[in-house]
C-alpha cells in the first residue's frame, strides 16, 4: 500500500494502491503512521510524498460515505493535520490526477510540485458536498480567493501550468523518467535552505474586499444553481477562511460537510457518482472479450447529427470519412464541420494547429465502397426502418469483415435492421444525443445476436471520445425515448384538458428539469416526433387523441424554433406564449370529447413524472435496462432530468414507492378509461410496494446473489 525509500535525507513515501490510491481507512493509517515515523526521525530532513501509479490519488474512498466509515480515525481532515504539524517540510510530487481528498493533502504540504499534465480539483460540489478536509480554508489562503473560489464551485480540474500561476504548486517538472530525481533534488534543496515551515495557520486570505468578490460570485451563479443547496455552504465556509483563524475554519468545514453529507441532493450525487462507475459492466462481456482494433471511422449522413457525430471522432483523433448521396450535400457537410473548428479558434478553445489537424482528417465518400476499410461505420441517416435497411444491406456488401456497422437510431428495432446483413453479431445500436460533439451520453444499443467484444468495442470507444456508455436492450425508443414517451404523452394530454404550454413546462422546470416538455418539442422539431409516431401508428391507434396537439402543430407546419412557431412563438430563440395553441387545445378536446378543466401543478408534476417512473419499472421488469443507475443516468446525462434528484428512479426511492403506485392508482381511476389505458402500475413497482423494499435494496440483493 505504501513504500518508504530515503535518499540521503529524504523520505519518499509512495503510494501504491491501485486502481487509484484511494484514501480510504487503511490508506490513513498507514500514511498517519508513517508521517509520524518519520517525523521523529532524526536523520530524515524532509519527506516526498509521491505515486507508484500514474496518478497521484484519486481522492477519499466514497465507498466510506455509505458506511459511516469516512468518520473512522484518523479522518481526512486528521490526517491532513498530522501531515501539515510534521517538523520538517513535507513536499507532495503531483503527477497525474490529483483529485478531492488528495489536493487537500497536498495543500496541507509545504510545497507542492507538479507536472505541466498533472489535474489539481476539488470536485466535491458535483456530490453535493463541500470539500472536507480543509479544501475551502487552505486553497483560498494558497492561491487566492479568487482561483480558489472558482475551483471550488466548478469541481472542475485545473492543470499543472495553471496551478503554477495561482501559487497552488510551487515548481514544474516534465513528466519523464526523472521526474522523482528531480522531485528528491527539490526536496533536498529545500531541506538545505532551512527555509521555515509554509503552515496555512500562518496565511490569510489577501483580497481587497473578500465580502464584495463573494456578494457578486454569489449573484453570478444564482439562476445556474437554484434549489441546489451545496454551493451556497462552499461559499459560506470560502467566506469563512477569509474571517477566522485556521482552526476556526477547518471546524466549521467540517460541520458543513457533515451537514451537506446527509442531504437528499449528496445522496443523488454519490448515486450517479456510483451508476457511472457500474453502468459499464454488462452482462455476458467479461474481461476475456478483447475490444477491436478501431483506427479508422465512417458516418453516413452529413446532416447535423452525423457531423456531429464526425465531429466526436475527430476531435479524439481518429479520421473520419464522411458519406452523402450528392457531392452537394457531401461538400455542405465538410465545409460546415471545418467552420465548426475554426469557430473554436476564433473564440480562443482551440489552436489553428489543431484545428487544421481536426479538418484534415475528414474526408468525404459518395460510394459505400470507399468506406471498405472502415473500422467502424455509424449510420446516422434519416429515422425510417426502410431508409436503415437499404443503408445496412450496402454496408454488408462493401464494409470489411470484422468493421462494426452501427446505428444511430434513437427508436428503431436495431435486431430488424441487424436482419438484413449477414453478420449480426458486428451490428449495435450508437445512439448519440444532439448535439453529438458536445452531448455526454451514448446509449450502446445490444441487439439479440450483436457479439460480446462489439459491446466492449464500443464501450472503450465511446470513452475515448469522451462519452458516457450505457448498455441498453432493443425496444421501441430503447431507454432514454422509451420513457419519454409517457412523459411527452401526458405533457401533451394535459392541454387538451386545460392546461397551457407554459403551465405544463413551469412546473416541471421549477422541479429541476432543464427544459420543459413543450420547449424540448419545438427545439427538437415537431416533424421529428411526428416522424416517429408515423412509425408507430400501429402500437398507438387505440387512443384517438394520442398526441393530437402535436399532430395539428405539424399538419400547420408550426415545427417549432426553426419556423418560429410551435407550442410557442419565437424570435429567435425567446419564446413567447401563443393563444392560438389554447384554441387549438379546446377545439381538438371538443372533437375528441375530451372534458376541459382547471388543472392544478401537482397534477401536472405527478401525471408528467409518475407514468415516466412507471415505464422506468417496466423496462427493469423486461431486462432492456440492466439496473436503476442505467435509467437514471441516461436521464440525468440525456435529458435534462435534475441531476441534484438523482435520476427518476433514485428520486421514486427517495419520494417512497408506496406513494408512486398510490398515485398511479389515482389517476388510474380518475382518469376513466384514459386512465385505464395509460395509467396501469408496473409490475415491479407494485411487487416492492407489497415487500417494502426500495428499488436500491432489490437490485442490490440482486447483484449479491448473482
Amino acid at each position: 500500500m505504501i513504500f518508504i525509500e530515503r535518499i540521503g535525507g529524504v523520505a519518499c513515501i509512495e503510494l501504491n494502491a491501485p486502481p487509484v490510491n484511494a484514501l480510504g481507512l487503511k490508506m490513513r493509517k498507514a500514511l498517519s503512521a508513517a508521517i509520524q515515523e518519520l517525523d521523529a526521525d532524526d536523520q530524515i530532513q524532509s519527506i516526498v510524498l509521491r505515486s507508484a501509479l500514474p496518478l497521484f490519488c484519486g481522492g477519499a474512498d466514497i465507498a466510506e460515505f455509505r458506511t459511516g466509515a469516512v468518520w473512522d480515525k484518523p479522518d481526512l481532515p486528521d490526517l491532513c493535520l498530522t501531515v501539515e504539524a510534521c517538523r520538517i517540510p513535507v513536499i507532495a510530487a503531483i503527477a497525474g490526477p490529483a483529485m478531492g481528498g488528495a489536493l487537500e493533502i497536498a495543500l496541507a504540504c509545504d510545497h507542492r510540485v507538479a507536472t505541466p499534465d498533472a489535474l489539481m480539483g476539488l470536485p466535491e460540489i458535483k456530490l453535493g458536498l463541500l470539500p472536507g478536509a480543509g479544501g475551502t480554508q487552505r486553497l483560498p489562503r494558497i492561491a487566492g480567493l479568487e482561483a480558489a473560489t472558482r475551483m471550488i464551485l466548478s469541481g472542475d480540474p485545473v492543470s499543472g501550468e495553471f496551478a503554477l500561476s495561482c501559487g497552488v504548486v510551487d515548481k514544474l517538472f516534465e513528466n519523464d523518467q526523472d521526474f522523482h530525481k528531480r522531485v528528491v533534488d527539490f526536496a533536498t534543496e529545500i531541506a538545505r535552505l532551512e527555509a521555515p515551515k509554509r503552515i496555512c495557520a500562518d496565511m490569510q486570505v489577501t483580497h481587497p474586499d473578500p465580502k464584495g468578490f463573494l456578494a457578486e460570485f454569489r449573484r453570478g451563479i444564482e439562476a445556474k444553481t437554484r434549489n441546489l443547496v451545496a454551493p451556497q455552504r462552499c461559499l459560506t465556509s470560502i467566506q469563512a477562511a477569509c474571517e477566522l483563524p485556521l482552526t476556526a475554519g477547518l471546524a466549521q468545514e467540517k460541520a458543513g460537510f457533515a451537514e451537506l453529507l446527509d442531504t437528499l441532493q449528496s445522496r443523488a450525487g454519490r448515486h450517479l457518482f456510483f451508476a457511472e462507475r457500474e453502468c459499464t459492466k454488462v452482462p455476458g462481456v467479461t474481461r476475456t472479450d478483447r475490444p477491436r482494433d478501431i483506427a479508422s471511422v465512417a458516418v453516413i449522413g452529413a446532416g447535423t447529427m452525423g457531423r456531429g457525430i464526425a465531429i466526436a471522432f475527430l476531435q479524439a483523433g481518429y479520421p473520419v470519412t464522411l458519406l452523402e448521396t450528392t457531392q452537394g450535400a457531401l461538400d455542405q457537410g465538410l465545409d460546415q464541420i471545418s467552420q465548426h473548428f475554426q469557430r473554436a479558434v476564433d473564440k480562443g478553445r482551440l489552436s489553428a494547429d489543431r484545428a487544421q489537424i481536426f479538418s484534415s482528417n475528414a474526408s468525404g465518400a459518395l460510394n459505400y465502397a470507399d468506406l471498405s476499410d472502415a473500422d467502424l461505420i455509424i449510420e446516422a441517416a434519416f429515422e425510417n426502418m426502410d431508409v436503415k435497411r437499404q443503408i445496412f444491406e450496402n454496408l454488408d456488401r462493401h464494409a470489411k469483415q470484422g468493421a462494426i456497422l452501427a446505428s444511430n437510431t434513437s427508436t428503431l428495432d436495431i435486431d430488424e435492421i441487424a436482419a438484413v446483413t449477414s453478420r449480426p453479431e458486428d451490428v449495435i445500436g450508437l445512439h448519440f444525443f444532439s448535439p453529438a460533439n458536445i452531448m455526454r451520453l451514448l446509449e450502446v444499443v445490444r441487439g439479440a445476436k450483436t457479439a460480446a467484444d462489439v459491446i466492449a468495442t464500443a464501450i472503450k470507444t465511446a470513452k475515448k471520445i469522451r462519452k458516457l456508455p450505457v448498455t441498453v436492450g432493443v425496444c421501441y425508443g430503447f431507454v432514454g425515448n422509451r420513457m419519454l414517451e409517457p412523459y411527452f404523452r401526458e405533457g401533451s394530454r394535459l392541454l387538451l384538458e386545460g392546461a397551457t404550454p407554459k403551465q405544463v413546462d413551469d412546473v416541471l422546470e421549477n422541479f429541476g428539469m432543464a427544459m420543459g416538455i413543450h420547449a424540448m418539442a419545438d427545439l427538437a422539431g415537431v416533424d421529428v416526433g411526428a416522424r416517429v409516431r408515423q412509425e408507430r401508428r400501429d402500437e398507438i391507434a387505440h387512443d384517438p387523441a394520442y398526441q393530437a396537439v402535436q399532430d395539428r402543430l405539424f399538419e400547420l407546419g408550426r415545427l417549432g424554433q426553426k419556423t418560429g412557431r410551435g407550442s410557442y412563438l419565437y424570435e429567435g430563440r425567446t419564446r413567447a406564449e401563443d393563444p392560438e395553441i389554447t384554441q387549438i387545445s379546446a377545439a381538438l378536446a371538443e372533437e375528441h370529447g375530451v372534458a376541459r378543466r382547471d388543472i392544478n401543478d401537482q397534477e401536472i408534476l405527478e401525471r408528467c413524472l409518475y407514468p415516466l417512473i412507471n415505464e422506468g419499472f417496466l423496462i427493469l421488469e423486461k431486462g432492456i435496462a440492466t439496473r436503476p443507475g442505467d435509467c437514471d443516468l441516461i436521464w440525468a446525462n440525456g435529458y435534462g432530468f435534475p441531476n441534484w434528484r438523482g435520476g427518476p428512479m433514485h428520486y421514486a426511492d427517495e419520494i417512497g414507492l408506496a406513494h408512486v403506485l398510490n398515485r398511479m392508482n389515482h389517476y388510474r381511476q380518475s382518469l376513466g378509461a384514459y386512465g385505464e389505458m395509460w395509467f396501469t402500475p408496473a409490475r415491479l413497482l407494485t411487487e416492492l410496494v407489497s415487500s417494502g423494499v426500495t428499488l436500491a435494496e432489490h437490485f442490490d440483493a440482486k447483484k449479491e446473489n448473482s
